[in-house]
């Protein structure tokens, strides 16, 4: 019975040194190595083989990438070459990939309506080079007419615009919210009937709400324009539309681009203050700054970031700001941030004589929208939009003639 124990001592293996870690790099290298001649990948024998032997070939349908990873087995530097291409091609058909699910994914939204809710999603697209939403509210329909006045063209020619320029140009508005729709409502649906330039969003109006009216905005504008950009623009700015869209046809061939006045401003962290954001601690401490984003007063994305708007709109996150979330939802993607400066062209209180955009119009640089900073828009815009068009506006000539 005492022998027992000493049986089993004895059947205990010894304790060994934990492998270092040039010892498992090794191990890893042999077993590849081993894994290469065991699947035929590397010959044992020269390629001068005496007659009789069999040749290790490779199997039908490899392409010449293949072929020359067995030439050059023995060289590490060879096999790392071809590990890289094949990642590269692995990541471009990954991007391939990802494209083509994002084009499906509209297609669908645009088949079920986009969530929208609009008659216009039951139909294809149209096309169109440049599709231009302006944000305006039931209050404001002073600054609608003066836009109308200036630099929005109305019935015919804004039809004309369209078909010819592929300029769409529309007023965007949602509901009021009230049951069976209100006044306010009914104003709208009366001025649509004599203008026929709104684009009405299945959205109920209110300040705090216009994170969520951009969403909204984006997502119906893919549902019924297939445009090369979308722009959205405040009811108190100035455009010059040929000058915006000679500018934006230059990154028409790029993808995935975000153009307006990039800027960065401070996170307001104090409650009553305008622009609070109450998600203020989400950005880092107390005083920080936002990332660089485009100023609300007007930005540009391209067809593809608009679609991924559209597709992703259940799930983007809404901060106080309608601009710093629009920024937010970009900025973790692969994205060209265009800091376009005329796109911000100042246009000082009246008292000035010659404002910034005039100056440069002079100088043949023509803005492409103006606005006063103090204001986040044209001051006074109902009584001092004519006298901007006046001073900074590039003529019709310029708009007919303009690069779409």
């Amino acid at each position: 019975m005492m022998a027992q124990p000493q049986l089993e001592k004895k059947l205990l293996p010894r304790g060994r040194a934990p492998l270092t870690a040039k010892a498992v790099l090794a191990l890893c290298v042999a077993s590849f190595a081993v894994g290469l001649l065991l699947s035929g990948r590397v010959s044992l024998l020269p390629s001068a083989s005496a007659p009789g032997k069999v040749k290790t070939t490779s199997a039908s349908g490899c392409d010449d990438s293949l072929a020359k990873l067995d030439g050059e087995s023995h060289d590490p530097k060879g096999i790392l070459n071809e590990v890289s291409r094949t990642h590269h091609a692995i990541r471009s058909l990954d991007k391939a990939v990802s494209t083509l699910e994002m084009e499906l994914a509209v297609e669908r939204a645009r088949s079920g309506g986009g969530g929208t809710g609009g008659a216009a999603s039951t139909k294809a697209p149209q096309k169109a080079s440049v599709v231009i939403g302006i944000n305006t509210a039931f209050s404001s329909k002073k600054r609608r007419d003066s836009l109308r006045e200036t630099w929005v063209p109305t019935g015919e020619k804004l039809r004309r615009l369209e078909k010819e320029k592929g300029i769409v140009i529309r007023f965007v508005i949602g509901r009021s919210g009230a049951a069976g729709g209100g006044p306010a409502d009914r104003a709208i649906d009366a001025e649509e009937a004599e203008n026929k330039d709104f684009m009405r969003l299945d959205h109920v109006e209110g300040y705090l709400e216009l994170s969520s009216k951009t969403r909204i905005y984006f997502a119906t504008a893919v549902a019924t324009w297939d445009a090369d950009f979308y722009v959205k623009v405040d009811d108190d700015v100035h455009v010059n539309l040929g000058m915006l869209s000679t500018r934006l046809a230059k990154y028409r061939a790029r993808p995935r681009v975000y153009v307006g006045c990039m800027k960065s401003g401070p996170v307001l962290s104090q409650r009553g203050m305008k622009y609070h954001e109450p998600e203020y601690w989400k950005f880092g401490d107390v005083g920080n700054k936002y990332f660089r984003h485009a100023t609300g007063q007007i930005y540009a994305v391209s067809k593809d970031l608009a679609a991924y708007i559209s597709v992703n709109q259940p799930i983007l996150h809404r901060y106080a700001n309608e601009d710093v979330s629009l920024g937010a939802w970009l900025i973790g993607l692969e994205v060209e941030h265009v800091d376009d400066r005329s796109m911000c062209c100042a246009t000082p209180p009246a008292a000035v004589r010659f404002v910034d955009c005039e100056w440069k119009k002079r100088a043949g640089n023509v803005c492409a929208a103006s606005f006063d900073w103090s204001c986040s828009g044209v001051c006074r815009s109902v009584d001092r939009m004519k006298l901007i068009h006046n001073a900074c506006g590039e003529g019709q000539e310029a708009l007919w003639g303009a690069a779409t």
